[in-house]
């Protein structure tokens, strides 16, 4: 847990610089390659590519393309839809993903997950009662979509890591997450980059380098390792540790004028739907199992 708990004190930070100072002025698919790229070259001197097989390699590539190639396409979009409050809140969703994707793994499945996503909407809508709007809404989406494929990749690193039995220390290999992440980045950034809006001042080279080397080349290594280290059910409560750490650091140092009043209320709605999933629902889909 240790290691979970000092990632999320690495990237509380994470989404304020990028709301703040990345969202809309400098290209979101430029900031996903330069993330990618720099923590694959932390990565890559480490690299034993004669040791590890084919197959091993293309699954950790398959790996580090969703949890982070396609992850960061959504997760950096989502700052030009909606607030960074409001993009931390809405990734309280994925501990439910991790939870269904690992049962999905382990060939299990319940409705009853459902009824939790119901109560979350309801506490998402009311942040923005009577202000929705079609970027809200689109906002929203584009934030699942992060949370599932980051939820997908850290499942599914677990389960690997597992399944495989990999005697190969883990840094070792790891270098492959990030190539495969940074194939998905040089596809998109071919594809949609705008070269009209790369950074133009230090201080914006500067949070691309950090959240490069030091949040995606250290923090996804340290996560996946300590996910690596519990069981399914703690790494879905330590997903939305997160959001409270993010929370606390957006709004006493960048964003003093939220409504914390609303914010608080549909944040309250929400953390409520997870009460309602660990004392309700989990127990209906484990009953539905035996």
């Amino acid at each position: 847990m240790g290691y979970l708990y000092f990632v999320t004190l690495l990237w509380a930070f994470s989404f304020s610089l990028i709301g703040v100072y990345l969202a809309g002025q400098v290209d979101a698919w430029f900031s996903v390659l330069m993330r990618v790229v720099l923590a694959a070259v932390v990565f890559l001197p480490f690299l034993r590519f004669k040791q590890v097989s084919r197959s091993l390699a293309i699954k950790l590539m398959a790996i580090g393309g969703v949890q982070l190639g396609l992850m960061y396409c959504f997760y950096y979009h989502s700052f030009l839809l909606l607030s960074v409050p409001e993009v931390l809140l809405f990734t309280v969703f994925t501990p439910i993903y991790v939870t269904l994707f690992y049962d999905r793994l382990k060939g299990q499945f319940s409705p009853w997950y459902l009824v939790t996503a119901v109560i979350a909407v309801l506490g998402a809508a009311f942040i923005k009662f009577a202000g929705i709007n079609d970027n809200f809404l689109l906002g929203f989406l584009v934030v699942q979509g992060a949370n599932l494929c980051f939820a997908i990749g850290q499942v599914s690193y677990k389960y690997l890591m597992e399944k495989e039995q990999v005697t190969l220390p883990q840094h070792t290999i790891f270098g492959f997450f990030y190539l495969g992440a940074t194939v998905v980045a040089l596809v998109a950034f071919a594809l949609f980059g705008n070269t009209d809006k790369l950074p133009t001042t230090q201080l914006q080279w500067g949070i691309l380098v950090y959240l490069g080397i030091v949040a995606s080349g250290l923090g996804y290594f340290v996560w996946n390792k300590g996910a690596c280290m519990v069981n399914a059910g703690a790494l879905a409560v330590m997903n939305n540790v997160l959001v409270p750490a993010g929370l606390v650091v957006n709004i006493v140092i960048w964003n003093r004028e939220v409504d914390i009043t609303k914010l608080a209320i549909g944040g309250g709605v929400i953390l409520l739907s997870l009460v309602v999933n660990e004392l309700w629902v989990k127990p209906k889909a484990q009953a539905q199992r035996r």
